[in-house]
């Protein structure tokens, strides 16, 4: 398969989650709470859909690789090539009718981030990258019947002073670790919630300087990095180590940040 069509075919995998969710985006949609009375962690048939969706279309085309999901596991995990899925990242915002949620697709080699996409099919915006660089598709702004293509940068900063932090929420950060969060924001020059995988996408796209995070899943971040890192940016966990399996999440627009956010965290 050459690289034009190996885009197109995570193109496709785009297209049919995002009809899979549309439908029931802004409706009254039940959701499932998969933390049986922990934190309220929701599910619906939109998240359900859209994952098997993309997983039937993968196993069709490449029945050798790795698959691994948030709604139904994981699938020949040490495979050469893995896919990491998540069809709703911020299902909570999805049910309650923001659109900062999107579907997350991930292409692990050995083990490594290699390429990653982030569809919101409602503002109807694509974040891609590979590593090397980074782009962003979306609406034009001067017609609705256009698109546009551009290629991702972050924006330089170097001092938690002058930088804007996003975190999805610090009740999401466990109590051991939400203090050290609270170290850095408390250095920064404005630091906003919300935003789930949108925030790193927003990073990636030089609006936003730094985005931290903790408790996050493989399929919450793979598909990010390649994204992250492709648009000039550094993600990492906490103290510095390979953020592919999740955990405790820095990102950053600019190294000297990012060593600042990290001596605080870990602090």
């Amino acid at each position: 398969m050459t690289v034009v069509d190996f885009e197109r075919f995570v193109e496709e995998l785009a297209d049919v989650s995002g009809e899979a969710i549309m439908p029931f985006f802004r409706t009254a949609i039940a959701a499932d709470d998969k933390a049986h009375g922990g934190v309220f962690d929701p599910v619906t048939e939109a998240d359900r859909a859209a994952e098997l969706s993309m997983r039937r279309l993968i196993e069709r085309a490449f029945p050798g690789h790795g698959i691994i999901g948030e709604e139904f596991g994981a699938k020949n995990e040490n495979a050469e090539y893995v896919w990491v899925l998540d069809p709703i990242d911020g299902t909570k915002s999805f049910i309650s009718g923001f659109p900062t949620w999107g579907t997350l697709i991930g292409l692990q080699h050995h083990g490594r981030p290699c390429y990653g996409l982030m569809h919101q099919p409602f503002t109807r915006e694509r974040f891609h990258g590979d590593g090397e660089a980074a782009y962003w598709r979306g609406p034009s702004r001067h017609g609705k019947a256009q698109e546009e293509r551009r290629k991702l940068v972050v924006r330089p900063c170097a001092k938690l002073s002058q930088a804007t932090l996003m975190t999805t929420s610090p009740l999401l950060i466990e109590p051991g670790l939400r203090e050290s969060f609270h170290r850095v924001e408390a250095e920064v020059r404005l630091s906003r919630y919300g935003g789930d995988c949108y925030a790193y996408c927003a990073l990636a796209a030089g609006h936003v300087d730094l985005v931290i995070e903790a408790g996050l899943n493989a399929y919450d971040i793979v598909a990010l990095i390649p994204i992250i890192e492709g648009a000039g940016g550094v993600v990492t966990t906490w103290d510095g180590g390979d953020p592919s399996k999740g955990g405790a999440i820095v990102a950053a627009s600019d190294r000297a940040l990012h060593e600042a956010a990290v001596r605080l965290l870990g602090g």
